[in-house]
């Protein structure tokens, strides 16, 4: 929760004390003991006084997205990943109203970190100013395709395998066969960006879905990476549940027939 704030130094810096009160009662260094004691015992005010802002934030994000998110509950989850898709059709929207060419990857069960590892890495939170300016002609990562993986702009400039197969269309260009390439050897989707027409397209499974509209590009991410995704994870902790439960059922049953079987021996 704190590491990479400024509370993150504080926090050393507390342990630090904590260990130097430590080592000064174990070398018997009675005076720096004391002194560092007396410090120790006003701790939890200091605490209060220099975290202010971090608990204020703690207790305002309690029961909230934000702190569900922490435990990582699936329902938020999915809400983020709808927001992120969300923010991929913005930008592909204003993208292909500029007839700029774009290729994003989005992620789902089959990792493709191979892929990643081409690229140059971004860790950065999805928005569609980011993904419209990285595809900007001319700019150093505008040639190649941008990962989103775990609900994050991965990388960009990856290089991605070309699909060869003989059926598909000659006037595809490289963005076009290389979307349909990733989506041939990963479950991962794919969005195009067409330059010469400005078209959008989406590939998946080796296949390509060309020239989509906003609402239909919305529908195909949304079904096929929220609600797939997620209803499998609920069917498969239902499963689980009732599994659980058969099991639970069955071992009472024979309790309670070993304690008939007791009884009817000491009649």
């Amino acid at each position: 929760m704190v590491k990479g704030s400024r509370a993150w130094q504080l926090i050393k810096g507390i342990a630090f004390l904590i260990i130097a009160t430590w080592i000064s009662g174990f070398l018997n260094l009675k005076i720096l003991n004391s002194i560092l004691t007396g410090i120790m015992n006003w701790g939890v005010i200091a605490i209060i006084v220099i975290f202010q802002p971090e608990l204020r934030r703690g207790l305002e994000q309690l029961g909230t997205n934000k702190f569900t998110k922490f435990f990582g509950i699936n329902s938020d989850l999915a809400t983020k990943t709808k927001e992120d898709i969300y923010k991929v059709v913005i930008a592909a929207t204003e993208l292909s109203k500029t007839k700029t060419g774009a290729l994003i990857v989005l992620e789902r069960d089959i990792n493709i970190q191979d892929i990643i590892a081409t690229g140059v890495p971004m860790n950065s939170e999805v928005s569609p100013q980011l993904l419209v300016n990285i595809f900007v002609p001319k700019t150093p990562l505008h040639d190649g395709a941008v990962v989103i993986s775990n609900n994050k702009i991965a990388a960009a400039a990856c290089v991605l395998p070309l699909a060869d197969d003989a059926d598909i269309a000659k006037e595809l260009g490289t963005r076009h066969r290389a979307a349909i390439g990733i989506s041939k050897e990963s479950d991962s989707i794919v969005v195009v960006v067409s330059e010469e027409t400005g078209k959008i397209s989406v590939a998946k499974d080796g296949t390509l879905i060309a020239d989509v509209r906003e609402d239909v590009l919305k529908k195909i991410l949304i079904s096929n990476i929220v609600t797939k995704r997620f209803a499998e994870k609920k069917e498969i902790k239902q499963n689980r549940f009732e599994n659980l439960k058969k099991k639970f059922s069955r071992k009472n049953k024979e309790k309670k027939e070993i304690q008939l079987e007791t009884k009817e021996e000491n009649k």
